[in-house]
């Protein structure tokens, strides 16, 4: 009898089809933007050098993006539909002000993005090579344009800047075009951006080197060594590098980050840390059990460690749960539970940082296991290398549930530095009051399945092509050789 009523609350429904969807999308989406950037770097060193071994690593990773790029935009249409449907209060309250940065972001970076990839896909042998170089460069600094205008509207919910309600018709609306310089000069998005841009690049550094890793120990163990230490030893120590650049970017982003979120949104990272009263000298702790109502059994308290990652100071003072509920009821009224999931925060941060922190040293290891012109043959690393590959991957869901989990309850989080706090909302308000719960359960349905199965093809499609290989000889005196009837390389046969 409590069972059924809860399964069909619409406000829960709501919430799980839109986690459902976004960690779907935002699986695909790191790759894409920290793919771009680097198959134009390859492209542009194989322009610099001559080099035909950047040629062909060039195609390789551009199919394996052409491929992700596909996916996403297919699983990230619903995400808009969500707004104006299940979400439809939250889109009348503040869709003046949300909608801005969206309508950038699909005007000019989608656009931007998809026009010269076309040009790019069609263009080998067509154009030039430089204005080809140039077409996956202008797609880099699309799908980046694209991430920045995403965040832009993220952000804002975590910490509202720019924005006044009218009277008139109780929404919240853009103070004008400085409201809107201030959307886009939001701390919050300025601290975000180079953290989600340097995680993006460690999940593409990390599919490069375990797809170059697999390869190099095939290669090596086949008798070609040309292939093994001009291919792929080479992609191996590029993806490397950019591993290990890309690892101390988030981390030190991450540090920076962290520090603003403990001021704007205390709830959150006390719940990332399960502190449930406020400490001075707060120590960091690595395994916790429970919740602030009962009881939390801690395993392994590291003291001051949480003070000093807050503020800089071990000894700072830090807000506990219970002190921010009663600073949140003080404001906003009491008959809400404003703390976050106690130990979805604090497990989903750990996790984060943690396999973060493991992609950051399997790059470190690649280094090193290649240095000096050392090739990697053991067929067990080459297996561990595409399994490890996608660590990268769940430490950016991780963190992207962190970010949206921690908030709660608020959809739009209220800006604590504002006296007034106008432009606020909870989640329990934002939802649909006309979408019934049937609906918008069958909808979820619909999308958990057309999504697993476009994820299905997604995976099917990266096997493929990636067990393919380059299909082309890597040594020059094979050129007239025993491969001459292999498919010309040089075509993207897939995306005719």
């Amino acid at each position: 009898m409590v069972i059924a009523p809860m399964a069909l609350d619409s406000l829960d429904l709501a919430r799980w089809q839109f986690g459902i969807t976004t960690v779907y999308h935002f699986i695909l989406v790191p790759l894409t933007i920290g793919l771009s950037p680097l198959v134009a770097l390859m492209e542009t060193f194989y322009l610099r050098t001559g080099n035909e071994q950047w040629r062909t690593v060039t195609k390789f990773f551009g199919k394996i993006l052409l491929i992700n790029f596909a996916l996403g935009v297919a699983t990230g249409i619903v995400q808009e539909f969500q707004f104006g449907m299940n979400w439809s209060e939250y889109s009348r309250f503040v869709g003046n002000i949300f909608g801005a940065p969206l309508a950038f972001e699909a005007l000019l970076a989608f656009f931007m993005e998809s026009t010269f990839l076309g040009l790019w896909i069609f263009g080998w042998d067509r154009l030039s090579p430089r204005i080809h170089n140039l077409c996956m460069w202008m797609v880099a600094l699309g799908t980046n344009f694209s991430a920045v205008f995403i965040l832009a509207a993220n952000s804002w919910m975590q910490h509202p800047v720019g924005a006044v309600i009218n009277p008139e018709t109780g929404r919240a609306e853009l103070d004008g075009v400085g409201g809107f310089i201030k959307v886009l000069t939001n701390p919050i998005l300025w601290t975000t951006i180079p953290h989600v841009i340097a995680s993006a690049l460690l999940v593409a550094g990390a599919v490069i080197v375990g797809v170059s890793v697999w390869w190099m120990t095939k290669a090596a163990r086949a008798g070609q060594d040309f292939e093994a230490r001009e291919l792929w030893r080479r992609a191996t120590r590029f993806g490397a590098i950019v591993m290990v650049l890309g690892g101390i970017v988030t981390a030190g982003s991450g540090h920076h980050q962290g520090q603003l979120v403990a001021e704007e949104q205390p709830a959150k990272m006390a719940a990332a840390e399960a502190l449930c009263h406020t400490e001075s000298g707060a120590g960091f702790t690595v395994l916790a059990f429970g919740s602030c109502d009962g009881e939390i059994s801690r395993v392994i308290t590291v003291p001051y460690v949480y003070s000093f990652m807050a503020t800089n100071d071990p000894n700072a003072e830090l807000m506990g749960l219970e002190d921010a509920q009663g600073m949140y009821e003080e404001r906003f009224g009491a008959g809400v539970d404003y703390t976050p999931d106690v130990m979805v925060a604090f497990w989903s941060f750990r996790l984060m940082i943690g396999l973060g922190m493991a992609s950051l040293g399997i790059g470190v290891l690649a280094l090193w296991l290649t240095r000096r012109g050392r090739l990697i043959t053991s067929p067990r690393i080459g297996t561990a290398a595409l399994w490890t590959m996608w660590l990268p991957f769940v430490a950016c869901s991780f963190g992207w549930i962190f970010t949206e989990m921690g908030r709660q309850p608020w959809v739009v989080v209220p800006n604590l530095a504002d006296p007034v706090s106008q432009v606020h909302m909870l989640t329990q308000d934002g939802v649909s009051t006309v979408v019934s719960s049937s609906t918008v359960l069958a909808s979820m349905i619909v999308f958990t399945v057309l999504y697993a199965a476009l994820g299905v093809v997604w995976f099917v499609l990266l096997r493929r092509y990636v067990r393919e290989g380059v299909h082309t000889p890597t040594d020059p005196s094979q050129r007239d050789g025993e491969h001459s009837d292999l498919p010309d390389p040089d075509r993207l046969s897939f995306a005719y």
